[in-house]
């Protein structure tokens, strides 16, 4: 159980050998197909046209094609046809609004505050917009967290670095707090929450009262990331 996978070094993993069967176009099928067949399965057939174009219209931008985009694509026999609608997925606007979602769900995006009043974050948009760009943009990961952690420090912020920043403002804010040093401990407490679990993929957060018992991370360390906070 202490065998954490985030904490195991990168490592080239041997290809499995499947006899070169016509499902594998590239290593990561490979994996797949072993597994299947250890399984006593097979793979399933290939996709219609007609059923592949609306599985790649929901996968990369969340709605189903027009019947005349079906039509041009049925219609299209190069050779490229697939691979030129994934292309045009790809580079579309919505991809960003499809796929950054998921990142936005993790960071805990709203546009109000929620408690009793629920107040509207008036500019909170501003980071919700900078996340669909990163996206289309294909930002480097590292980047895309260095700019949400830090975007008004680095070397030389732009105006995207800094709305990244919004993500610190993001969550639930108690705007009345009855025990104000409690409000802002659980404020920061939230961040330390999200970060540790959205870029580390560990509950740190865990340890604000105690050594953390599953997660290797002692009070200490907990209180470390606060006062970075």
């Amino acid at each position: 159980g202490r065998e954490f996978l985030s904490f195991q070094p990168v490592s080239n993993p041997v290809v499995p050998d499947v006899g070169g069967h016509a499902f594998v176009k590239n290593p990561i099928d490979a994996f797949i197909l072993k597994r299947l067949l250890d399984q006593g399965l097979q793979p399933a057939p290939p996709a219609d046209p007609r059923t592949l174009i609306r599985r790649l219209y929901m996968n990369l931008i969340g709605v189903p094609p027009t019947p005349e985009q079906v039509d041009a694509y049925l219609s299209d026999s190069s050779p490229r046809s697939t691979q030129k609608l994934i292309d045009q997925l790809l580079h579309s606007p919505a991809y960003g609004e499809r796929w950054g979602r998921h990142w936005l769900d993790v960071a805990r995006y709203a546009d109000s505050n929620g408690l009793d009043e629920n107040l509207a974050f008036g500019n909170a948009w501003r980071y919700r917009d900078y996340v669909i760009r990163a996206f289309n943009e294909d930002k480097p990961y590292n980047q895309f967290l260095i700019e949400q952690l830090a975007g008004d420090e680095i070397e030389n912020p732009t105006q995207a670095s800094i709305a990244a920043t919004g993500y610190f403002r993001l969550g639930q804010w108690d705007d009345e707090p009855v025990d104000r040093l409690k409000a802002k401990y659980d404020d920061l407490d939230d961040i330390v929450a999200t970060t540790s679990q959205t870029m580390l993929g560990l509950t740190v957060n865990c340890a604000r009262c105690h050594d953390h018992k599953i997660d290797p991370i002692p009070q200490a360390d907990y209180y470390k990331m606060v006062s970075f906070f």
